[in-house]
């Protein structure tokens, strides 16, 4: 019977440990806060914790990176046009200690500080100077942001401009400008090839006229590619005789002679 008790005894002492005590994992991409009746103790690397309940408690943070975007932002230029500008950063929890302890949601904290340095930048900037230098802005907003990330816990990996709206009236006024634009240069484009192919013929015309005979030249040359046309050829009575290929010449000598005829 003693021996019974006691083992009746153990078994209840394991199942209230074990009811006392929980593990807790945490994984290669998270680390843990360690809070011991209420009071922040510590952060625990990855691993295998056993902790009390009732006396402690493990918040795990993940500190793989994460996104915050902000749509449809309006905002106002500085020459009065409103635009709607979305955008989209990356980040990662560089301090777990102070993104939790110190703020009490990291990424309202950081959706509002982009959504501040956003205004001021657009907000300052000409339309022109907004389409000229779009993708320079992530860098700007990334430069200006940073500091006041570091500040939550935070490390701003990038900042990317996504869409730049316009009003339709500005559109429209955009799409005909970029259509002038391009007939223009199909225009230029044009003239240049004009130019170029008047600039050959006036290079052909002095050759011409400094060397005759590169025009019987150039028109034998074309007989020559062609068969089956008939050229009728007019000959000055003081030009020069027409050059003959040395083919054409044999044939012409080879050939059988008519018969000359008295009269």
């Amino acid at each position: 019977m003693e021996y019974v008790g006691v083992v009746l005894v153990a078994i209840l002492v394991v199942v209230a440990a074990r009811a006392a005590v929980r593990a807790v994992t945490v994984f290669e991409y998270e680390r843990g806060l360690k809070y011991v009746r209420g009071r922040f103790k510590g952060i625990l690397p990855p691993g295998l914790y056993w902790v009390i309940p009732q006396l402690t408690t493990v918040r795990k943070m993940d500190m793989r990176s994460s996104f915050v975007s902000l749509s449809g932002q309006e905002v106002l230029s500085s020459d009065g046009v409103t635009l709607k500008v979305s955008l989209a950063a990356k980040f990662e929890i560089s301090d777990p200690e102070v993104a939790v302890n110190k703020v009490e949601n990291y990424q309202n904290a950081l959706y509002l500080e982009l959504q501040v340095a956003l205004r001021q930048i657009l907000g300052g900037s000409p339309i022109d100077q907004l389409l000229e230098k779009r993708n320079e802005f992530g860098k700007q907003l990334l430069e200006i942001v940073s500091p006041k990330a570091q500040a939550l816990g935070l490390r701003l990996l990038e900042v990317e401009l996504k869409d730049v709206m316009f009003p339709g009236e500005l559109k429209k006024i955009f799409t005909q400008v970029v259509k002038a634009r391009q007939e223009g240069l199909a225009a230029l484009e044009k003239a240049r090839g004009e130019t170029a192919a008047l600039r050959n013929l006036a290079n052909a015309a002095q050759l011409i006229e400094r060397t005759p005979a590169l025009m019987q030249l150039r028109l034998l040359q074309v007989v020559g590619q062609n068969s089956g046309n008939t050229v009728v050829l007019g000959v000055p009575a003081q030009g020069g005789p027409i050059p003959i290929r040395a083919r054409d010449r044999e044939e012409l000598e080879t050939k059988p002679r008519l018969p000359e005829t008295e009269e």
